[in-house]
């Protein structure tokens, strides 16, 4: 994790405080060689459009998932993906995105499947940067590539595939699904304006806690709430235990991850994974419970 100095993240009193750095921290290093700056956003053409200085792309389709496989990149893909963005096994990477950062918690959690723990979220994401008004450019800029050894991908660790979420349930394990309650109570088969990305059936896997991902998040200004907040939200409004397992799931695992990260990160929980097969294999799978 980051070296966390200010107390604008402190004061949040974060299980993880490194995972956490503040705009002024990032300000305050954007010439430091050893920090690389990731934007990683749901919509590819607001990077072109201005980011922070000496911010590199990274896409979520075209570099973090297999090209033909429903999966994501090999350790190959990986390794060469961070030469090219000039990173070594010691940079640290501090990603910022748009919608509150539900994409960069999503490549960090896709990094962390290779086991770059020197990672961090930028709190607050692309909205509170612009919001502060601070600087922006459309400059690429230009790293010299590394020869970066990454090992094999660990997906047992922090990621949930369906035999997973099977046994999890025959064990009476917590999940949480981080839909919208119409997409919880089967109302609606997709997240509203994404129609491509629906299920066959609607409703939740039988016992998932509906806690939509966005209350995380401050409406203002999307920084993460205070731990304290968080507490109230998962712990005492869901009776969630940080040392139980627990899987999230959403629709393909983006939205989820944010909560992963939450819980993982913010409060603590010793065993937390992302099923980031979720509603669209779950909902179109066969002989597998629905609840409604």
């Amino acid at each position: 994790m980051a070296e966390v100095l200010d107390r604008e993240v402190l004061d949040k009193g974060y299980a993880h405080p490194g995972a956490v750095v503040s705009t002024q921290w990032v300000a305050d290093r954007l010439n430091d060689t050893n920090v690389r700056i990731i934007e990683s956003n749901e919509d590819p053409l607001l990077y072109p459009s201005g980011h922070i200085p000496g911010a590199v792309q990274v896409d979520w389709t075209n570099d973090l998932n297999d090209p033909v496989k429903r999966d994501y990149i090999s350790r190959e893909a990986f390794e060469k993906l961070m030469s090219r963005i000039g990173v070594t096994p010691e940079t640290t990477v501090v990603f910022y995105g748009d919608k509150n950062n539900w994409w960069a918690t999503y490549a960090f959690w896709v990094f962390q499947l290779f086991n770059h723990t020197r990672a961090a979220v930028m709190d607050g994401g692309r909205l509170k940067w612009q919001k502060e008004g601070r600087p922006m450019t459309k400059e690429v800029p230009q790293f010299q590539p590394t020869q970066y050894r990454a090992p094999e991908r660990n997906d047992a660790q922090i990621r949930a595939f369906r035999e997973d979420v099977m046994e999890h349930l025959r064990n009476r394990g917590r999940l949480v699904d981080v839909r919208s309650p119409e997409e919880y109570t089967g109302k609606r088969l997709h997240m509203e304006s994404y129609p491509n990305e629906g299920a066959l059936r609607g409703g939740h896997i039988p016992g998932a806690a509906n806690v939509p991902w966005s209350r995380a998040a401050n409406p203002e200004d999307g920084t993460f709430r205070s731990a304290d907040e968080l507490k109230e939200i998962y712990l005492k409004e869901q009776g969630l235990n940080p040392k139980d397992p627990v899987i999230a799931y959403c629709r393909i695992g983006e939205r989820s991850s944010h909560t992963w990260f939450v819980l993982k990160y913010l409060l603590g929980f010793e065993n937390v994974k992302n099923y980031d097969g979720s509603w669209t294999e779950w909902g179109n799978l066969v002989n597998v419970p629905i609840e409604k």
